[in-house]
């Protein structure tokens, strides 16, 4: 249930909370500039609609018949923004996390950093766990990895992505800016509870095949243990066709900003698995409305150790951004 108050002091609205907490709900306060919106969760069934609105600094009432409450566009109009040691993602701010599909060197991650930083992109991305099909295949660097992560960071100054496949390396990731749950753990419900309780911007990649109800109940895991820092990308799904990797479905991105506030970003690196068609489908995503974009760059896309079909050279990544800032400019998006 949501309850729209109308613009009321502080000590009016806290007393409302208190008095909902107080009959066993959890509360979520969503402060806009002209209303503020308390969210309730729990068993809103025995509360008398008519009674809460009544009262006079009550605008309106609505039960929210979905079953994700904190990821709701219902709970919190606005649009959420998430921050990254001063870049921001959401709201107008458009951010592009660029890099490696895996780490494999010092000097492979530290060029890519700043190939990718002169181009334009404001995150690093780079895998130093890797899920891979095969277990026969390069599954990365591991620890050594991040290690590497890291010093690509240090000589560039870029906020860092990556991918977290199991809790047992949580302990690795203090340094990581940015935490990235992948497909094939979007609903590792127990990873997902977890990492709710941590404090850093959660990207959460969908699933192989799932719907985009699944992918935000995923997100509501999150949010649910208290991390409100949720990004959500969209990477292409399983469907009948064989011509590309997975199917980019482009659509998912206006239909998720009608039913979330969360930023949502796409990669089509892993969209289409062909690094000619990464240009047209970005360009696609952020005239749909994405707010950002994950790309895999290489700097020898022919020697990579890991999905180089799909990365660009730090070549072909800067003319992409060349166009992805013009269409931005249009948008009134902010890169």
């Amino acid at each position: 249930m949501i309850i729209v108050c109308k613009n009321t002091n502080e000590a009016d609205i806290k007393n409302l909370t208190e008095k909902f907490e107080d009959m066993g709900f959890r509360t979520h306060l969503s402060t806009g500039t002209e209303s503020t919106i308390i969210g309730l969760i729990g068993d809103t069934s025995k509360i008398d609609v008519e009674d809460v609105q009544a009262l006079e600094m009550v605008e309106k009432v609505q039960r929210v018949s979905e079953p994700y409450k904190l990821v709701n566009r219902k709970f919190h109009s606005e649009d959420t923004v998430i921050d990254v040691n001063g870049v921001k993602i959401g709201g107008g701010n458009f951010a592009v996390m660029a890099g490696p599909c895996s780490i494999e060197s010092e000097e492979q991650i530290v060029e890519c950093a700043k190939a990718v930083k002169a181009s334009g992109a404001n995150f690093l991305r780079g895998g130093a766990f890797k899920p891979r099909t095969s277990p026969y295949a390069f599954r990365g660097l591991k620890a050594k990895g991040l290690e590497l992560l890291l010093t690509a960071k240090k000589e560039t100054g870029l906020p860092i992505v990556t991918e977290l496949m199991s809790l047992e390396h949580l302990d690795l990731f203090n340094d990581v800016d940015v935490i990235q749950i992948g497909a094939r753990n979007m609903q590792n419900f127990e990873m997902l509870a977890e990492i709710g309780k941590c404090n850093k911007p959660i990207l959460l990649k969908r699933g192989l095949a799932n719907t985009i109800e699944e992918w935000l109940m995923s997100a509501e895991y999150i949010m649910s243990g208290g991390n409100e820092n949720v990004i959500l990308c969209e990477r292409g799904i399983r469907t009948f066709e064989t011509a590309t990797r997975n199917t980019f479905d482009v659509s998912a991105i206006p239909v998720l900003h009608t039913m979330t506030h969360l930023p949502v970003i796409a990669d089509p690196s892993h969209a289409s698995g062909k690094s000619a068609l990464i240009k047209p489908l970005a360009k696609s995503a952020v005239a749909a409305g994405a707010d950002g974009l994950m790309i895999e760059v290489h700097p020898q896309p022919s020697k990579a150790l890991c999905d180089g079909a799909q990365s660009l050279t730090p070549a072909a990544f800067d003319d992409v951004m060349n166009d992805v800032k013009k269409l931005c400019d249009l948008e009134g998006m902010t890169l």
